[in-house]
């Protein structure tokens, strides 16, 4: 049996005064958005694109741009209802039920239904953000901007240059953006519009982006990858700020619809690693070289600032991530699984984590190494008590848990 929760879709209550909202599991972060943006409020975390659900957003315990500052977004949940396997029905809080309130948010979907989740959303002022933007020359350079320009910002992200080597390796641009300040905005009435945050449907007005895709997979190789990703970092050179729309900052996974379909068949493998700041310099540099060694180099490559937390199953450090796409083919899909297999010798060799709403190839081994036994046996425990029969079971459970 399958379950699919997304019909359960509903906004139960919003109160417009307080920031505080009340949704069923299967509510996008799209319909949370738009429901709440209007009357001055965001949600405290996002991720990349907006199709998530909560669910599955408590679930994977999705982290956002601003991870060093307002952490994952369980920490944004003040309560949620659920159901277990066993049929109980539960309430659950940071201090009601915590050890299934901090099991469940992180916990992959297997100890129970996430019924309700109730969150408390940050307010704004407008419906824009000041972004500055501006070059990082090497790796080096690169998580030294991330840390120290962290604190002047509410969110901070990098994009890598993943095909770039010798001196100029891990070079890149960094993205800093700031909400405005009660009466910045002369014209809140209007960015706060949906229309004004709604993600365009077509290129210059013109060119739907729903078949950019098409246009996009010739390009999608070695030679071509490194081509755009020259143009993009020598176009990065000039400092700058801008003014941008929450929905056109937060969701550039969303900017281009299928985007994923210019990989090809054989589509594309996420690798993110979280290292802390002690280590991650050392442990990127050697992905990286190993990735252009084996001729796999990824094709896109994202940084971010994070800082631990208290979820069970937690991928968090004091320190940073980087997210790499790898192209999956037939030919090289043997290869790409050894390399992968080398960097997560690395990675926890290091004292670093993974995220297992991206990572796919991550082993048992790996994961008992980088949660620790202590952590892997009290999830075990929980899953126990709140799932005696083994009720719910995904693949990846069953990779990581159940092997």
């Amino acid at each position: 049996i399958v379950l699919d929760m997304s019909a359960w879709n509903l906004i139960q209550e919003w109160n417009p005064h307080t920031g505080q909202v009340r949704c069923e599991p299967g509510v996008t972060l799209e319909q949370l958005w738009q429901k709440v943006e209007p009357d001055g409020w965001w949600p405290p975390v996002v991720s990349g694109t907006m199709k998530t659900t909560l669910g599955g957003c408590l679930s994977a315990n999705i982290h956002g741009k601003n991870n060093f500052q307002m952490g994952p977004i369980g920490e944004h949940v003040l309560e949620f209802t659920a159901i277990l396997p066993t049929g109980a029905e539960i309430t659950c809080s940071p201090k009601l039920n915590a050890d299934l309130f901090y099991g469940m948010i992180s916990g992959l979907g297997m100890l129970g239904i996430f019924t309700s989740v109730t969150l408390q959303m940050k307010r704004i002022y407008s419906g824009l953000l000041t972004v500055d933007a501006f070059p990082v020359k090497n790796l080096h350079s690169h998580l030294f901007a991330l840390q120290e320009n962290a604190p002047k910002y509410d969110y901070i992200v990098g994009w890598l240059d993943t095909t770039a080597n010798g001196s100029s390796l891990g070079r890149g641009q960094i993205h800093g953006a700031k909400y405005l300040h009660e009466g910045e905005d002369k014209n809140s009435a209007e960015t706060f519009k949906l229309k004004n945050q709604t993600l365009p449907s077509t290129i210059f007005g013109v060119f739907p982006k729903s078949i950019l895709h098409i246009f996009m997979k010739p390009f999608v190789n070695n030679l071509g990858v490194w081509g755009v990703n020259t143009a993009k970092y020598i176009a990065s050179l000039r400092k700058h700020s801008f003014k941008e729309s929450h929905g056109a900052f937060h969701f550039l996974l969303d900017y281009v619809p299928n985007w994923e379909h210019s990989f090809g068949d054989g589509g594309l493998i996420q690798y993110q690693s979280f290292l802390p700041k002690e280590t991650a310099e050392f442990v990127w540099t050697q992905i990286l070289k190993l990735s252009h060694k084996n001729k796999l180099p990824a094709y896109l490559g994202v940084t971010k600032r994070h800082r631990p937390d208290k979820f069970l199953l937690s991928h968090a450090v004091d320190g940073f991530s980087l997210a790499l796409d790898f192209k999956v083919t037939d030919k090289n899909r043997k290869k790409m699984y050894a390399m992968l297999q080398e960097f997560d010798k690395i990675v926890v060799a290091n004292g670093g984590r993974f995220y297992f709403a991206k990572n796919s190839e991550t082993t048992a081994e790996t994961a008992k190494i980088f949660y620790g036994e202590e952590t892997v046996e009290k999830f075990r425990k929980l899953k126990k008590r709140c799932d005696p029969h083994g009720l719910l079971e995904s693949d990846l459970y069953r990779r990581i848990f159940n092997s």
